[in-house]
C-alpha cells in the first residue's frame, strides 16, 4: 500500500477477506493479522481501519478521506481509536500500555461508528500485559473490534490466541516480489535474488535491506567469519565488532551460512539456498569440515538466538559463537 492508499500486490486477496467483513457487517470482535515482517500488515490493518471509522464508506469499502472521521485518522487524532506498540524497537508491551488501552474501552464512542484497538507486535506483550489483555478479549465491548498485529503469534499465549480470527499474510511468488521490486528504482544493492531469500521472500524487507546496502554489510561479516575459519583474525575482536550490529540480523546470517554448508554437504549445487552469492565459499567449507561439528555448531546458534532475548552479555554471546567456530574449522 502506498501513501496514496493502493494496496500492495499480494496484499488484494487479504483485502478482499477485509472488504467481505465490512460488507457483511460480520465484523470481528478480536482479529490476528500474521505474517513474515515486511509484507505490509501494519499498512493493510489502517487501511481496514481507516475503512471502519469512516462516515461515507464507499461502494468497494474505501475510505472516503473527506469526512470528519477520515481527517482526524489522517492527522492522527481520532478519539475511536487507540494504538499500541512498544515504546522502542525489540521492547517489552508493558501492563502500564495496556491499563491504558483497558481506560480507552470504557469510554462512549465519539462517532457512533466502531471503536478500534491496534496492537502492533503483539508478540511483545510481557506476561503481565498478556494476562491483564486477556480480560479484554474475554469482556468484549459493542461494536469494538481489537486487531492483533504479529510476526511471530506462536510466543503469544494460547489462550490470547484462541479468542482471535485469523489472516495470515503470505509471501508473493517470487517472480511476482522480483517484479516488484524491479519497479521500484531501489538505490543500493541490486542483487534482487539474494535480496529476497534473506528477507525470505518479502519484498518490503528486500527493498529495506537494499536501500540500507544491507548486502555490503553482510558480505564484509561473511568474510570475517571465512577469516576465523583460516585463523587469520581473531574471534574476539570480531565479536567486539559485531556488538555495533544488529545481533538478531547477524544471528539470522550466521545460522544461514551453515544452514547452506549443510546443504552443500550433501549436493554440489544445492537449490533453495539462503545466499546463493556465497556457495562457492560455503562449497568448500562443506569439503573440509564434519558434518556432525556442522550441527552441533547449528545447535550453539539455535540456543544462542534464544539467550539474546535474555539480558545474558551479548559480547560473551558472540565470542562464544566465534570461539567455537574458530575451533571446529580448524579441526580438518
Amino acid at each position: 500500500m502506498h501513501n496514496d492508499g493502493e494496496l500492495f500486490p499480494w496484499l488484494e486477496s487479504s483485502w478482499s477477506q477485509l472488504e467481505a467483513y465490512i460488507k457483511n457487517d460480520r465484523i470481528p470482535q478480536a482479529l490476528m493479522v500474521t505474517g513474515k515482517k515486511g509484507l505490509g500488515k501494519q499498512q493493510l490493518v489502517h487501511q481496514f481501519a481507516k475503512s471502519l471509522l469512516c462516515q461515507q464508506v464507499t461502494s468497494e469499502c474505501q475510505a472516503c478521506g473527506q469526512c470528519q472521521s477520515c481527517k482526524l485518522l489522517i492527522a492522527q487524532t481520532h478519539p475511536d481509536l487507540c494504538v499500541v506498540q512498544p515504546d522502542e524497537p525489540g521492547k517489552n508491551i508493558t501492563i502500564n500500555q495496556i491499563r491504558k488501552l483497558i481506560s480507552f474501552l470504557s469510554l462512549t464512542s465519539q462517532y457512533g461508528t466502531h471503536r478500534l484497538i491496534i496492537i502492533h507486535d503483539a508478540e511483545q506483550m510481557n506476561n503481565a500485559a498478556a494476562n491483564s489483555f486477556l480480560k479484554c478479549l474475554e469482556e468484549p465491548t459493542e461494536r469494538t473490534t481489537i486487531i492483533l498485529v504479529s510476526d511471530n503469534p506462536h510466543t503469544l499465549p494460547a489462550t490470547v490466541i484462541s479468542r482471535c480470527q485469523k489472516l495470515k499474510i503470505n509471501s508473493p511468488k517470487r517472480e511476482h516480489g522480483k517484479s516488484w521490486l524491479q519497479q521500484q528504482h531501489l538505490s543500493g544493492d541490486s542483487d534482487l535474488d539474494t535480496l529476497l531469500s534473506l528477507s525470505q521472500g518479502a519484498p518490503l524487507l528486500a527493498q529495506q535491506y537494499a536501500n540500507e546496502q544491507i548486502l555490503t554489510l553482510r558480505k564484509s561479516c561473511f568474510t570475517a567469519w571465512l577469516d576465523i575459519a583460516e585463523s587469520r583474525v581473531n574471534p574476539v575482536s570480531i565479536a567486539e565488532q559485531w556488538l555495533q550490529l544488529s545481533d538478531s540480523m547477524l544471528l539470522f546470517w550466521l545460522t544461514t551460512w551453515v544452514t547452506d554448508t549443510i546443504k552443500c554437504y550433501f549436493h554440489n549445487n544445492p537449490v533453495d539456498c539462503y545466499n546463493p552469492d556465497f556457495t562457492h565459499h560455503l562449497q568448500e567449507l562443506a569439503q573440509r569440515l564434519e558434518l556432525k561439528r556442522l550441527f552441533k555448531y547449528y545447535d550453539l546458534l539455535l540456543r544462542q538466538k534464544h539467550n539474546l532475548s535474555t539480558q545474558l552479555n551479548k559480547q560473551l554471546i558472540f565470542e562464544e559463537i566465534l570461539i567455537n567456530w574458530s575451533q571446529i574449522t580448524r579441526m580438518k
